[in-house]
């Protein structure tokens, strides 16, 4: 068993090493430059397309509104990311390794504008009549028979990947911090998991839709907010804060307290892979919810797909780092979800840390809904409808066992998969970029 735990150890050095974080960064660039910096430009117009997209038009196909699709998304990526994986990021790789997240979000908006456009122009029909789309399809319809092998890789790769990063990590995280906060047993955590997920994910996207509209947005507030205090409580310290940020991106770390210093290179490589742990841009994830999503064009889709990764790093991520660095926490040692409560708890004293766990829940919750959705479209792309059911209910039945079981390698495993699902997305991304430029440009033209 050790040396499987240490070739997959390896492996996922591989994967996560620094060709991978070239390939990603490296891709997200090509595309910011061949769109003209379109996803930045446009960023209010993605915002104003969200706030028109709350409802259903009469002439759109899908089965879910453009907001609720956009909210799916925020629910599979704002998790566990935003609290432990921003303070992880941070004790590995230092200060600046907040801003290699941001470059990462910066370059990820092109990326995922383009993976959500290619999502929904090549999205098609399945056999109960609804919208699916995603990487595998977008891979087959759009390159062609001779490249279906690689959608049949990408499907393999998030089928069995979201098992471990989309349910049994996420239920465990909310496990621990409730139990540690409020004496919550794990297995009571487990159980009531099971039941409420079962009621939501048996009902389909429709039900995860809706339950996302009304969940995301109240949760992410409420953690800004949360946040915002403990930056007022620390004002005097957010100019240095950002000076060590800056700083930090290009010089070494040294060590301070209980930090243990960092490279420079460990501030590009924790800041880029949390930061793509995070908002999942190269993943081609996002692509699967919203081409469920109601719409009359792939690119009115796109610009509204690509608001995931602005809201979900620069905003949560960075409200996140902030309040780590600027309450002085980061050099205590600590690390986790146990730095980020530290700083919470440090501004407000009794219960910054059990309001911090009971945010860790909620986002570790809405993850294992929305990445339930995007295991289902994998395994249904590889058995067609019949695989839907027996997958929810394994889903369902995995989510007490995660919430009591020792995971560290499951959670490499499923880490390593994870990575390994961004290669067929990004080879598929370059090949059919001239496909997202063409669109972009005949949309654009008829405004």
């Amino acid at each position: 068993m050790e040396s499987i735990h240490n070739l997959v150890n390896a492996l996922n050095g591989i994967v996560w090493g620094p060709p991978m974080l070239v390939l990603i960064l490296g891709t997200g660039l090509f595309l910011l430059l061949v769109l003209r910096f379109m996803p930045w430009r446009r960023l209010p117009t993605g915002f104003a397309l969200l706030w028109q997209g709350r409802a259903r038009g009469s002439s759109a196909t899908g089965e879910i509104s453009p907001f609720e699709a956009l909210m799916t998304c925020l629910a599979a990526t704002v998790g566990t990311g935003n609290i432990a994986g921003v303070a992880t990021a941070i004790f590995l790789g230092g200060p600046g390794a907040l801003f290699w997240m941001w470059c990462t979000a910066l370059v990820g908006m092109a990326t995922k504008y383009c993976e959500v456009v290619l999502a929904v122009h090549y999205r098609e029909r399945d056999g109960r009549g609804e919208h699916v789309g995603g990487p595998m399809f977008a891979i087959r319809n759009g390159l062609g028979p001779k490249w279906a092998w690689m959608g049949g890789a990408f499907a393999v790769f998030g089928g069995l990947a979201g098992f471990g990063i989309g349910n049994m990590v996420q239920v465990n995280s909310m496990a621990h911090a409730l139990e540690d906060s409020f004496g919550v047993p794990m297995w009571g955590t487990g159980l009531v998991a099971m039941v409420v997920t079962a009621l939501v994910i048996l009902g389909g996207i429709r039900r995860i839709g809706r339950v996302a509209e009304a969940l995301v947005p109240f949760m992410c507030l409420i953690y800004i907010a949360a946040a915002l205090v403990v930056l007022v409580v620390n004002a005097e310290a957010i100019p240095g804060t950002f000076a060590l940020i800056f700083e930090h991106a290009f010089s070494p770390a040294a060590a301070s307290g209980g930090f243990a210093g960092a490279a420079v290179m460990a501030a590009i490589r924790y800041g880029v892979a949390r930061g793509i742990f995070s908002n999942e841009a190269g993943l081609g994830t996002a692509g699967i919810a919203q081409a469920a999503g109601t719409t009359t064009s792939s690119v009115r889709s796109g610009l509204i797909g690509m608001l995931g990764t602005f809201i979900d790093t620069i905003v949560v991520c960075s409200m996140t780092g902030l309040a780590i660095l600027s309450s002085g926490v980061w050099t205590s040692g600590k690390s986790g979800a146990v730095l980020s409560a530290a700083a919470f708890e440090s501004a407000m004293p009794g219960f910054g840390a059990a309001l911090l766990s009971l945010a860790l829940a909620v986002f570790a919750y809405t993850t294992v809904l929305g990445w339930s959705f995007y295991g289902e479209k994998c395994w249904e792309f590889l058995f067609g409808t019949r695989a839907i059911l027996p997958f929810r209910l394994i889903w369902v039945a995995a989510i007490p066992f995660g919430a009591i079981a020792q995971l560290d390698f499951a959670w490499l495993v499923a880490d390593t998969l994870n990575g390994l699902m961004a290669i067929p997305n990004l080879v598929a991304l370059l090949l059919l970029s001239p496909v997202v430029l063409r669109l972009t440009r005949e949309y654009f033209a008829g405004q």
